[in-house]
Order: C-alpha cells, then structure tokens, then sequence
C-alpha cells in the first residue's frame, strides 16, 4: 500500500519525507543536510525540468537541466508524416538554479542560437520556443499554452534509491498553440493533445539504470495515461509509477519492460504490470540517442518515440489504447 503524504514541504525541520505527495510541494532536497554534507548532496543532485508532447503529427520533449559543473538544453521534433528527426543541444559551464517551487516560477536557458522557457502560474504554464537553425537541424519555433485547471492530478514520488534519493514531479497538461520546425506549423489542440511534465530532482547512484515510458490520451471526463518507470528502489520505498485517470492518480508497481528483438532499435516493446492493469506494445517510429564514454563517466541514453496499444485498467474504468503517442527509453550511466 503506497505511503501517501500530505505536506507543504519536501524536507521539514531538517527531515524529508518519503512516499507519494497528493499535491506538489516546496522541493528543496538539500534543507535536510547542513555542512560539508548540504554542499556534497547539492553537487551531486541533477535537477531538471523537461515535457514530452503528445501530437498525432510529431513526437518532441524538451529539458532544461542543471548538472552543476554544467547547464544543459535540449530539444528534439521528430515529424511522423516525413519521418525527419530534428535535434538541438546547447551546454554552459556552470549550474543553473532551479526554483524550489517550479509550479510558481520562470525557468529559463539561453545559449547561442537556443532559447527555450517555461511560465508556470495558476491558470497557464507558457512554454516558449526560439531555437535557430543550425547546419544539421532547421529553426523550430514555438508557444504553448498549457490548461492548469485541466491538468491531471500530479504525480509525486520522493524515494530513497541505493546510494541516492530521488524527487520527481510529474503533470499531464491539455496544450494549444503551435510548433513549427522548419517553417512547417503544428497545431496543437487542447481536446486531443498533451504536454507531460517531468521535474526530477535526484541524488542518482553512480552506477544508474533505469527504463521509462509515458503516454497519455483524453477520455470522457478528462485525461487517462500512464507513467511507468523501472529502477531499483530501496527497500520499502515507492517505484515512480502511476495510472493518471479522471479522477485522479493510483499507483502502480511491479511493471516488466520486453524488448521483441534486442538487435532492432525499432522492434516493438511489451510493458505489462504484475497486477494486470498495464498491458500495452509500445511500437517505435524512431529514436535519439546519447552516448558519452569517458574516464570515470559513461553515458548510454535512447529514447524512442511511437504508439501504445493495448489496455489500461484503472479502478474504475478500462480503456482500450489504439495508436496512443508516447515514448520509451533507457538509461545506463556512470554518472
């Protein structure tokens, strides 16, 4: 049964609270540390705050991170229809501050030709993109409006992992405005079509693992989705997993991730949870990829972006999913 917690705060009076949050709190992880300790966890926390979006046209996520030793934006929009693949990175030396309390704030990254910000407010988070073309990808351009008042419930998890503790914050918000890439415009209609948070503020192992994947679709009385993740967890503590239904977030556990064929970067995914309420193939139109292999750093990241089918069982409701955008990815790292 998920410990659910009900506070204001992430850390109180120097103690940081462990489980599922019914809302989003004041995340600052390093007010439970003072000392040598609060500078160590502190360079050793990677913060960022990045949306995937779901669009029948396009497959883009965009992240804006803080590493410490390095501030990082990255934005990539692969187009269905032409199966293009666009992608942007800029990075600077030195960290950039994440607010404690994104959903009340301005996040902003600026390097060169990239520029990419986030508004959060009461009724409306405002993403704006200006990003110039570069020799290997064309401008892409763009404003979203995304709807508070009908977002999902969030999803928040802060859990102790081995050797690290991890925070996330993750929110499903109905989006309009338009993208375009290349000067070909994507309109983006609140009805049909999403923008998934995720705010990550995490003390990562040294050797980290993980496997992903998201998808979220509108259904009669709102928004039904899902966040699956698998990691080693410490014992006792919460996975970072979710259902998002109308009303409201259940969580979810034991998930397996099989690839069909390890050798075909495209071949489909089964995602299955022990319970039986995620029961979905993940089929991939294409993928990113980061690698970086350094002395004492190793870096093997792939995100694909496709379709789900399959079926989502919440507790009240189930739903059959038929060409749900979404995506999956995995990590391996020596971070």
């Amino acid at each position: 049964m998920a410990t659910m917690v009900e506070a204001d705060h992430l850390v109180d009076d120097n103690v940081r609270h462990f489980g599922r949050f019914y809302d989003t709190p004041t995340a600052n992880p390093y007010d439970a540390f003072s000392g040598p300790r609060r500078a160590y966890e502190w360079f050793r926390t990677k913060e960022w705050a990045g949306f995937t979006l779901i669009h029948p046209e396009i497959a883009a996520s965009m992240i804006i991170q803080d590493a410490k030793y390095l501030a990082t934006g990255e934005l990539y929009v692969f187009e269905r229809a032409s199966a293009e693949l666009s992608q942007h990175a800029a990075n600077r030396r030195g960290g950039l501050r994440l607010p404690s309390d994104l959903l009340h704030a301005k996040v902003t990254y600026s390097a060169g030709g990239f520029r990419l910000g986030y508004a959060f407010g009461d009724d409306e988070v405002s993403i704006a993109i200006d990003i110039d073309a570069t020799h290997l990808a064309p401008a892409v351009r763009g404003r979203l409006s995304l709807d508070v008042r009908h977002a999902s419930r969030p999803l928040v998890v802060s859990a102790l992992l081995p050797g690290g503790a991890m925070y996330t914050n993750k929110i499903i918000y109905p989006a309009s405005g338009t993208i375009s890439c290349g000067g070909r415009p994507y309109v983006f209609d609140p009805t049909r079509d999403f923008a998934i948070l995720d705010e990550h503020k995490s003390h990562l192992p040294y050797r980290t693992e993980w496997t992903w994947g998201t998808f979220a679709m509108a259904v009669p009385g709102g928004i039904a989705g899902a966040n699956m993740g698998l990691r080693e967890s410490a014992p006792g503590h919460e996975e970072e997993s979710c259902i998002w239904t109308p009303a409201g977030v259940e969580p979810l556990s034991d998930l397996t991730f099989t690839q069909l064929a390890t050798d075909d970067p495209l071949s489909r995914w089964q995602i299955r949870s022990l319970d039986g309420r995620v029961d979905v193939a993940f089929t991939p139109e294409g993928h990113k990829d980061d690698n970086l292999n350094l002395a004492v750093a190793k870096l093997d990241y792939s995100q694909w972006f496709g379709h789900y089918d399959g079926l989502l069982r919440g507790a009240d409701q189930t739903w059959r999913l038929d060409h749900v955008p979404g995506v999956c990815e995995h990590m391996l790292a020596r971070l």
